[in-house]
């Protein structure tokens, strides 16, 4: 990540599979806004309760206090003029307002760091994350490691039988997998 001066609004997006340590980057970039001072808000989807209603928490156990979201319009209800930084954690299950939320917040000079899956479960874009990307200032691609042969993993494959789109989970319903063996596996699952 570049240094950001504080005059200047900044749109980060960090995304990837499960289990690529997606919301562990999001804890700690905010993390180090604390440390410098910053007057921080973090948000959450509702939809997202795997580990705790009132945080985001990492498959490794960090976890940092945020505020649980219906909607990108609730993100609004809780904003002051003197936040800096707003963290957003699963971003893939808001909802397509998102993207004004956080091109104004930007504009206002708000430092907003996205983390969300970019991919569903049948490797397609998943909900708002394509437009994210596209707006963000700074992008970072995280992957996991491949549970079936070892490679760079970036890609989500359930294991369980579901056709929903969206299925909250962890380990017990998801793996991370490379490519490959998410196109040998996946209509196995």
């Amino acid at each position: 990540m570049n240094f950001i001066p504080k005059w200047l609004g900044w749109i980060e997006v960090i995304s990837g599979s499960m289990f690529s340590g997606k919301s562990e980057e999001l804890i700690r970039r905010l993390r180090r806004a604390q440390i410098a001072k910053k007057n921080i808000l973090i948000f959450k989807p509702e939809i997202d309760n795997r580990y705790d209603d009132a945080y985001v928490v990492s498959h490794s156990a960090q976890k940092i206090n945020a505020i649980p979201v219906k909607s990108s319009k609730d993100i609004l209800e809780h904003l002051t003029d003197d936040v800096e930084v707003v963290g957003i954690d699963e971003a893939q299950f808001l909802d397509d307002g998102l993207i004004d939320v956080v091109n104004d917040l930007a504009d206002k000079k708000v430092r907003i760091i996205i983390a969300g899956l970019d991919q569903d479960y049948l490797g397609n874009p998943f909900g708002i994350m394509p437009l994210l990307l596209a707006i963000a200032d700074d992008v970072v691609k995280t992957q996991a490691i491949c549970v079936k042969c070892g490679a760079p993993a970036t890609k989500s494959l359930r294991i369980v039988e579901s056709h929903d789109q969206i299925l909250v989970g962890a380990e017990n319903i998801y793996q991370p997998v490379c490519r490959d063996c998410f196109n040998k596996y996946k209509d196995k699952s």
